[in-house]
C-alpha cells in the first residue's frame, strides 16, 4: 500500500513540474517585475516519512527532487560524476565574499581530474550534511540557475529563476537514507544561504515562508514571500488568524559541522509547560530552557517523523495521557511508541481520534499550540492507535523536538524578519487541509 501511495504522490509532483516547465521561465533581472511569492510543492514519502519537494535547476532545466529540512546550512545536491550536468554553473572563488560569509567553508586549491561541479580549483568548499543520518562530507560551493513556480493552484504558473543560487555539492553516498529519488536536501533554516534568505534576496520579497505539511500522499506546500494564505473552501488565514510566538536563537550551533562561536540556525520556540487535557504535566521545567552549552529547549524538525522527548518528559507526558484515557482499552506497545490503544475503541472527531488534547504552552497561558488527535495519535500495526511521542533518552541535545507528524495540516509561518512563528493549529477545524492551499 505504501509503495502504491508513493507512486501516486511522486507522479503528482512530477506532473506539476512538467506543467510548470511548459510555461515561460522568468528571471527576476529580465522580467522587470519580481514575483511577490514563489512556492514549492511538498509530498510525504510513505516509506521514510520524509517530506519531499521538487524544483528545476541547471541549464538545460532539470527536475530535481530533494528532502525538505528545517535545519541544514543550504541546499545540497549530488554532484558526483554523471549526476550533475549544466552549462551555467559557476564556482564560488576562495577569496570571494560568499565564501567568507559561509564561515565554516574551506578552500579547495586543486583538484585532479576534468573540471566539473565536484572538481574545481580555487573553489570554496562547504560541508553538506545529511541531517537524517547525521553524515557530512566536504563539497564545492557553486552557483547555478534555480527555477521555482510562482503559483500553485488552481493552475501551475510560470517559473521564476534565481540565476545564481548558491548551493553545495554533495556526494552520492550522502543521499543514503533519503527518500527514493531524492538527490539532496533543501534547507529551510535561517542560515545565510538557505532557501528563505537567498530567495528573499533574489526576488526582494519579505524574508518569511509558510510551511504546510501534508498528512497523506496529497500535496502540501512551502510558500516564500508575501502571499495570501488561502485554502479551499473559502478559508483565508492571512490576517489575524494565526497565533504568534518568538523564534528563539540557540547561541550554540546544533549543526554537525560548525565553527567556533556559531549560533544554531534551527528554529527554537519557548515552550514553558506541557498540558494534557488542560492539566499541567509535572516535569523538570529547567529542561525546557536552553543552557549556556546550547543543551535543552524545544525545536521544530521536519526530519524527525515524530515528536521526540527527553526521557523524564516522555515518561511524564505518557503517564499523564494514560491517566486521562484510562477508559480506553490498551494494547501492547508498538515500537517506537510506548502507549498504544485498541483503535476500534477510539471515537473520531473532525480533528482526528477522540483523545485528550496535548498543549505546548508558550510565552504565556494564553498562547498555546493545541495538538488534537490527528497530530498526536499514530495508526500502527494490528489496528493499534499510539500516542506519537518517542523517548529521546536521558541526555539529548534538545529536550523537545517537535516532529513532522505534529505539524501536519497546520499552517506555520516562519517570519525571519520579525523572528516569530505564526501557527494556525489544526486546519481540520476549518474543514480544510494543506492539500487545499491556493496561490494564483
Amino acid at each position: 500500500m505504501a509503495r502504491s501511495s508513493n507512486l501516486v504522490a511522486s507522479t503528482a509532483i512530477a506532473l506539476l513540474l512538467l506543467l510548470v516547465s511548459s510555461h515561460s521561465c522568468r528571471a527576476a533581472s529580465s522580467s522587470g517585475k519580481n514575483p511577490s511569492a514563489v512556492v514549492l510543492p511538498v509530498r510525504k514519502d510513505g516509506t521514510t516519512l520524509q517530506y519531499v519537494t521538487g524544483f528545476r535547476q541547471r541549464t538545460p532545466q532539470t527536475p530535481v527532487t530533494a528532502v525538505l529540512d528545517l535545519g541544514g546550512a543550504t541546499l545540497w545536491v549530488d554532484c558526483d560524476a554523471g549526476s550533475y550536468a549544466s552549462s551555467s554553473y559557476a564556482r564560488v572563488p576562495c577569496a570571494s565574499k560568499p565564501c567568507r560569509l559561509a564561515r565554516t567553508a574551506a578552500c579547495a586549491t586543486s583538484c585532479v581530474g576534468a573540471p566539473s561541479p565536484g572538481c574545481l580549483n580555487d573553489t570554496c568548499s562547504g560541508f553538506p550534511e545529511n541531517t537524517v543520518t547525521r553524515v557530512a562530507t566536504g563539497g564545492n560551493l557553486i552557483t547555478d540557475v534555480l527555477s521555482v513556480p510562482t503559483t500553485f493552484r488552481p493552475m501551475p504558473g510560470p517559473l521564476a529563476a534565481a540565476p545564481a543560487f548558491l548551493f553545495a555539492c554533495g556526494a552520492k553516498f550522502l543521499t543514503e537514507g533519503l527518500a527514493s529519488g531524492a538527490a539532496g536536501m533543501a534547507s529551510l533554516s535561517r542560515a545565510r544561504f538557505a532557501l528563505p534568505t537567498q530567495l528573499a534576496a533574489t526576488f526582494r520579497f519579505s524574508q518569511k515562508f509558510a510551511l504546510c505539511l501534508p498528512s497523506t500522499t496529497s500535496a502540501g506546500v512551502v510558500v516564500f514571500g508575501d502571499a495570501p494564505y488561502a485554502f479551499q473552501p473559502g478559508v483565508d488565514l492571512s490576517a489575524g488568524s494565526l497565533l504568534y510566538t518568538p523564534l528563539l536563537v540557540n547561541n550554540v550551533s546544533t549543526a554537525g559541522v560548525s565553527g567556533k562561536g556559531d549560533k544554531s540556525t534551527e528554529y527554537f520556540i519557548g515552550v514553558t509547560a506541557i498540558k494534557v487535557n488542560g492539566r499541567a504535566v509535572p516535569l523538570n521545567a529547567t529542561l525546557l530552557g536552553i543552557d549556556k552549552q546550547g543543551v535543552g529547549g524545544t525545536k521544530l524538525s521536519t526530519v524527525a517523523p515524530y515528536t521526540v522527548l527527553e526521557s523524564s518528559i516522555h515518561r511524564a507526558v505518557t503517564d499523564a495521557f494514560a491517566a486521562e484515557t484510562a477508559m480506553i482499552p490498551r494494547v501492547a506497545a508498538v515500537a517506537p511508541f510506548r502507549l498504544c490503544y485498541d483503535g476500534s475503541k477510539v471515537g473520531s472527531t473532525r480533528v482526528g481520534p477522540a483523545v485528550p488534547t496535548v498543549e505546548l504552552v508558550l510565552q504565556n497561558e494564553a498562547t498555546s499550540w493545541v495538538v488534537f488527535g490527528a497530530n498526536s495519535m499514530v495508526p500502527a500495526k494490528g489496528g493499534a492507535l499510539c500516542l506519537g511521542v518517542v523517548d529521546g533518552g536521558p541526555a539529548p541535545r534538545t529536550s523537545v523536538v517537535v516532529g513532522g507528524h505534529m505539524m501536519e495540516d497546520n499552517l506555520l509561518e516562519f517570519d525571519l524578519q520579525r523572528s516569530r512563528l505564526g501557527f494556525s493549529s489544526s486546519l481540520l477545524f476549518r474543514q480544510t487541509t494543506c492539500n487545499n492551499f491556493r496561490l494564483g
